[in-house]
């Protein structure tokens, strides 16, 4: 099996020039338009700007662009610090045809820097103007901002504080977040690693770009309220922002389509939809009409089939996965998947992250299934999912994505947080006890992870060949969510790994999954008690892998 990637990275198809793939998903907005090519998923980077104040990972990760044949074109002392590794780099000024000036406050300002950002290549009129301005595209922007805060925490005097506002930097990084069809943003050193690992795939992916914008729009959010604060402490004043607790939230949802009941029967239930790409406005392709229940085991289901890049499939039932796995196809996947708890899947909720054929049909046709979510079907698929009368088939609107926001009424208000979509590098994890995972140990762990964020907290995951073999979910302590896993595993438990959603508090929870016999664990770390639970695995020669965020789901 492919070991899968973290980053949503896959391998690039090459189209004819050997540069970009195409794939046919339309992008947002433009999806009407015919000024828009389709939306490119991977893209190889061939020009990289780099101008970072926090030299971290610098040299290693201008060794991997070289490596790759980047061009990496760098400013003042990030350009000097590349240099003098050995590696090639070319200065900004070489670029612009104007001297850094004004001590270095004019640097990147100039069309030939923020063109090459913010050319929308799939658009025919911006490649060709492009063309005509002899200016070159850039595939990734590497960028981090002057210490302002840094600079402010030290007591420096004003003028040297004024110094560290940065102004070309966050208008590059803004440029490239905006672009992030085209254009990859790194803000932060620890994303070093999945870049390097994109290098060497062919490219960065969509999905990446998006995290990777999303993060830059928060990093420089962040560095203008540092900024606005400094200024409104000066003046003795509160800083007039929009603050969390004081912005406005307006919503605005249309088309009422009442369904039968709520949860129970005697619920009165309406499903608003609004111009958003996601489940509520999937096309039914057949089956009874959706019940409010399905609607809202189908979101976790296409949440938890999208949380991976391979080919997906996860079972739902009371919004907690009964199976979840990848595969080399989506019949494969669904198989795997199924195993882990058929008895639960009975009556359940089933999605892709991918088009669903004949094989992937009839794997599932003949199961007692509620709802089949999926991006694409063939026609050969829905010959056989439609001769079911009951089974209501949805395929996802052209272009599904998350919201960048998840609300949740409570009495009297509504949260709202950002959705739950990053995941951790393996890299960036930090092996704690045992031996180093080999390679099917690390793709097991990696899917475990990704995997487990769907399940109800406390969570407890247990993998083995990218599936789920055993699933606790939902209890309200760890050691119990221990027990259900392994209980449901059947046997199945004994060489699989386990993924914890949260750190283990105690290690008596973590001592069930040793007993149980699992060979690796992957957990946020992060207890009081994680001394304890070190030794535990450490006692037992099991490798253990902390990563350093959780993945409640509640």
């Amino acid at each position: 099996m492919t070991t899968p990637d973290p980053d949503g990275v896959r391998e690039m198809q090459e189209s004819s020039n050997g540069d970009r793939a195409i794939s046919g998903a339309a992008d947002g907005a433009h999806a009407e338009s015919p000024a828009f090519r389709n939306t490119r998923d991977v893209i190889r980077v061939r020009r990289a700007l780099v101008s970072v104040s926090d030299k971290a990972g610098l040299i290693e990760l201008a060794a991997a662009l070289a490596a790759a044949g980047v061009e990496i074109v760098s400013t003042g002392s990030t350009a000097k610090r590349i240099a003098e590794a050995g590696h090639p780099v070319v200065e900004v000024s070489s670029v612009t045809g104007f001297p850094e000036s004004l001590d270095g406050r004019v640097k990147t300002l100039h069309p030939s820097i923020h063109a090459g950002i913010l050319a929308d290549l799939r658009l025919e009129t911006h490649e060709a103007e492009l063309v005509a301005l002899d200016i070159a595209a850039f595939e990734l922007v590497v960028v981090n901002l002057y210490p302002f805060a840094e600079t402010v925490a030290s007591g420096a005097e004003r003028d040297a504080v004024i110094e560290q506002i940065d102004i070309g930097g966050p208008a590059m990084v803004r440029s490239a977040a905006k672009n992030h069809a085209n254009v990859a943003i790194v803000v932060d050193p620890k994303n070093y690693p999945s870049v390097i690992k994109s290098l060497a795939v062919g490219g960065t992916t969509l999905l990446q770009r998006e995290r990777f914008a999303a993060e830059a729009f928060a990093h420089t959010a962040a560095y203008d309220t540092a900024v606005a604060e400094y200024f409104a402490a000066n003046l003795g004043v509160r800083a007039e922002r929009p603050r969390r607790d004081e912005a406005r939230l307006d919503l605005s949802f249309g088309n009422a389509r009442p369904l039968r009941y709520g949860e129970n029967s005697h619920q009165h239930a309406t499903l608003y939809t609004g111009d958003l790409l996601g489940l509520a406005s999937a096309q039914q392709l057949g089956g009874k009409e959706m019940s409010y229940n399905n609607y809202v085991d189908a979101d976790a289901a296409v949440r938890a089939a999208f949380d991976h890049a391979l080919p997906a499939v996860a079972i739902i039932k009371h919004a907690n996965p009964c199976g979840i796995a990848i595969g080399s196809t989506i019949a494969a996947a669904h198989s795997a998947a199924h195993a882990c708890d058929p008895v639960s899947a009975y009556g359940g909720v089933i999605a892709t992250n991918g088009t669903i054929d004949r094989a992937a049909a009839e794997s599932i046709a003949p199961i007692f299934t509620e709802v089949v979510v999926a991006p694409e079907f063939t026609p050969e698929a829905l010959e056989v999912l439609t001769a079911k009368k009951n089974l209501r088939v949805l395929k996802l609107p052209l272009g599904y994505r998350r919201e960048a926001q998840e609300l949740r009424q409570v009495s009297g208000g509504m949260l709202v947080q950002t959705p739950d979509t990053h995941f951790a590098d393996f890299e960036e994890w930090q092996l704690v006890a045992g031996a180093p995972a080999d390679a099917d140990t690390r793709a097991d762990l990696e899917f475990a992870w990704r995997a487990v964020r769907a399940v109800k907290s406390n969570a407890i995951l247990l993998a083995r060949g990218g599936a789920s073999v055993g699933i606790g979910m939902g209890q309200v302590n760890r050691v119990d969510s221990c027990r259900l896993a392994v209980s449901r595993a059947a046997g199945r438990e004994r060489g699989a790994v386990a993924a914890s959603d949260a750190f283990f508090p105690f290690a008596d929870g973590l001592q069930i999954l040793l007993d149980a016999g699992v060979r690796a664990v992957v957990q946020p770390g992060g207890s009081i008690r994680d001394d304890e639970v070190i030794a535990a695995a450490t006692d037992a020669g099991v490798t253990m892998y902390f990563t350093g965020e959780r993945h409640f789901f509640h």
